[in-house]
């Protein structure tokens, strides 16, 4: 068992529940975030008031799960991400777990 950690803008949550669905990964938490680039984007140069900074919303998702789940959402999230029109990929990490209760 390991854990999975998967991040993605908040345009593409309802995509990353379908990908968890295909992957048979029907256990995981969620919670909202603010992601930040220190690159100025389109969108921060477009804002009313320059001179403040906000993060993008986003959301992290976790589950712990097992080995060929992961790889078949890894294989998923590679498709979506090779297609994507934006700069915006879907991002994943898995940690191994030494202990667990």
């Amino acid at each position: 068992m390991k854990l999975l950690i998967v991040t993605v803008v908040e345009q593409y949550e309802e995509i990353i529940l379908q990908l968890f669905k295909k992957a048979d990964i029907e256990n995981f938490s969620g919670s909202e975030i603010e992601g930040y680039k220190q690159k100025a984007s389109i969108l921060m140069t477009s804002n009313w008031f320059p001179g403040v900074k906000g993060g993008v919303e986003s959301t992290l998702f976790f589950s712990f799960t097992k080995d060929e789940k992961i790889d078949s959402l890894f294989s998923l999230i590679k498709e979506f991400n090779e297609n994507l029109a934006t700069n915006n990929p879907i991002k994943a990490i898995v940690v191994p777990i030494e202990r667990s209760i």
